[in-house]
Order: C-alpha cells, then structure tokens, then sequence
C-alpha cells in the first residue's frame, strides 16, 4: 500500500520572541484515509500527532479546529504564505509556522491516492462487522 510523506523546515515558536527551527514530516496512508500524521522533531524527542486530513486541507484557507488542534492560513505580502498549527491543551500548547505551498502540494498527492468522499470506498464492511459482534 502506497504512502504519501512531506519532510518540511518549519518554525517552532517556543514564545513570541523565539523562533526555532525544526524538521517536521507530514505522512498519509490510504489505509487510515481521514487522518494525516505529523511528527515534529527537534533532535531530541520527536512528537507525533494525528488529526483530520479534513482539518488541514480547510486550515489551508480558513481558521479551523477546536480542541487540541487548530490550523489556519497567513498571507504574506511578499508572497509566501504560510499554514500554522497549534497543538496541545490549555497550559501545554505549541505553535508551528510552516510553508504552505508544500503542504498544499502534499495534501494534493494525497486526494489523488484516496479522492476526497472515496475514503469508506475500501473499507471491508463485513470484517468491520466481525469485529464489533
């Protein structure tokens, strides 16, 4: 089964005064088609989220999410626009800018391996069953 992954430069903002860079890796599997991982690696101990494929395509051009995840969009003047994301609860929450164009990109090959209203098309209804009984 095919996967889709994203490495991207991103920046952590440990506080509003302090950017830090760091690797990040986007992945997507059409065997768990509503949900994108997100691994975030400083070199010492990387952390994974998973959350809705849903939540990042619309992050893309709107503020989205409640909960422990939010996304939305910022347009630079420049040019560049960026996608941020905001992870964790009350007193514990981290926030990341990153490129949006290559997210975009990413989120593409993914509707591409599973089409967005495909994503039950596979699902083996019987043995969905068994496991319920």
């Amino acid at each position: 089964m095919r996967k889709c992954h994203l490495t991207v430069d991103i920046t952590y903002w440990v506080v509003r005064q302090l950017p830090v860079p760091i690797r990040c890796e986007f992945s997507f599997r059409p065997g768990d088609p509503f949900a994108v991982t997100l691994i975030f690696d400083d070199g010492e101990q990387p952390v994974r989220w998973v959350f809705s494929r849903e939540l990042l395509t619309e992050g893309l051009t709107a503020r989205v999410g409640h909960g422990d995840v939010a996304v939305w969009p910022e347009y630079d003047p420049e040019g560049e626009s960026m996608v941020w994301i905001e992870v964790g609860k009350t007193r514990h929450k981290a926030l990341f800018e990153i490129p949006a164009l290559p997210v975009a990109q990413w989120l593409a090959s993914t509707y591409a391996l599973v089409p967005r209203g495909q994503e039950t098309a596979g699902a083996d209804w019987d043995e969905l069953t068994l496991l319920t009984e």
